[in-house]
């Protein structure tokens, strides 16, 4: 193999593995930025100090299912139904998923 081809092979290998990388940090970055729209009412950790139930510490799934009956309507929130309709059901679970780690 000629010193040229080498140095080719070699520098897409670099580039496609410094490519790779990028969308788990830009994933990590949505997320922080979805969760950003939570922390007003539920605080930073998702420990309330307000009116607003804590979220912090719950599991992913009871989270994600009260966010549903929200959206749907089945619990009855005029806040919550408006700001759980403006997200995926992808950007819920990434909600979830942060503040069940809490």
């Amino acid at each position: 193999m000629n010193l040229k081809k080498l140095i080719a092979i070699t520098s897409v290998t670099a580039l496609g593995t410094a490519y790779a990388s990028q969308p788990a940090q830009a994933q990590m970055a949505s997320d922080e930025v979805l969760v950003n729209t939570c922390f007003s009412c539920h605080g930073t950790d998702g420990k309330s100090s307000g009116d607003m139930p804590t979220i912090s510490g719950k599991s992913a799934s009871y989270i994600f299912n009260k966010m549903m009956d929200f959206r749907s309507g089945k619990k009855p929130s005029t806040v919550m139904m408006r700001i759980t309709k403006g997200f995926s059901d992808a950007e819920l679970k990434a909600i979830t998923n942060f503040f069940a780690k809490k």
